[in-house]
């Protein structure tokens, strides 16, 4: 009798460490730890996950930003101190497009870790993209930089969220609302057209169809209020479009007569129905092509 409990015993040993090894193969692997160390920005990826170095970022110089001063300001000055350990806010960059949102984000970045690496310390701002349809991943995300020496400017461009979408919740709870919170060591910047994120039909909807309308807005408005932040762009006016254009040209060095730039870059808006820093560097782009200039 012993020895069929031990050759039963033998037999359920191995069926179950065949299962657990079975078991171990089906599992996703342990997501790598990325090396920080190789780039300062990265473009999150959530099928893996991981996180892809980009060795160039496409950003503009600080200098050439004309028309946000107090937007620019701002911005620099909440960095520098989330660079310095010190208490800043997620910051949300609302307002007309081709204003130089993301841009801003980008040179800030830049700019800040340029100072870190003048003082004598290390480039230990990193900037993160995410895109809008990767949000519910945000939790892996901040897995995989919590605990890291290194600081994360988490940026998602042109953020807003359609009817019937409910990733916004995810966002929320991961600014503010999780048991975890954020990473003291990351901080959310995103640029969006909106103010308030969801389309103004989402809302009226919601307050239509709910119980108490009132609650059902007050969820929604809930979300901007997680950027401790705000950060307004406006449409230009004529002359600060002008002092765009001729920042641009003057940083280029592109040798044109003033009144004739004046005149087409005028028109270059017109034609498109609007002036802003994006208008602006696409006219300055044609004009660059035109005098055979490389930018």
């Amino acid at each position: 009798m012993s020895e069929d409990i031990a050759r039963a015993a033998e037999t359920i040993a191995g069926t179950l460490a065949r299962i657990a090894s079975a078991l171990d193969r089906l599992a996703p692997p342990a997501p790598a730890v990325p090396d920080f160390a190789a780039a300062d920005a990265y473009v999150w990826n959530p099928v893996g996950p991981r996180l892809d170095p980009v060795p160039k970022v496409n950003r503009v110089e600080m200098i050439l930003l004309h028309g946000i001063d107090r937007a620019r300001d701002t911005l620099i000055e909440n960095t520098r101190r989330f660079a310095d350990g010190l208490p800043a806010n997620n910051a949300l960059l609302w307002g007309a497009r081709g204003m130089g949102k993301s841009s801003l984000v980008k040179a800030a970045h830049a700019t800040v870790n340029t100072a870190l690496v003048a003082g004598g310390g290390r480039a230990l701002l990193k900037l993160v993209e995410i895109h809008r349809e990767d949000i519910e991943s945000l939790p892996q995300l901040m897995a995989l930089a919590r605990g890291s020496d290194y600081r994360f400017i988490v940026f998602c461009d042109d953020l807003s969220f359609d009817n019937n979408d409910t990733s916004y919740k995810s966002l929320k709870a991961v600014l503010e609302g999780g048991i975890e919170g954020r990473p003291d060591n990351v901080i959310f910047y995103a640029t969006s057209n909106r103010r308030h994120l969801l389309p103004r039909d989402m809302m009226e909807n919601e307050r239509s169809t709910s119980i108490n309308p009132g609650e059902a807005v007050e969820e929604k408005v809930s979300l901007s209020d997680r950027f401790g932040l705000w950060l307004g762009f406006h449409k230009c006016s004529q002359d600060e479009y002008l002092a765009m254009v001729f920042g641009y040209a003057n940083h280029f060095g592109l040798k044109a007569d003033e009144d004739t730039v004046r005149a087409e870059a005028l028109e270059w808006a017109t034609t498109r129905g609007s002036r802003s820093g994006r208008v602006a560097w696409q006219f300055v782009q044609d004009l660059a092509g035109r005098l055979g200039v490389r930018l």
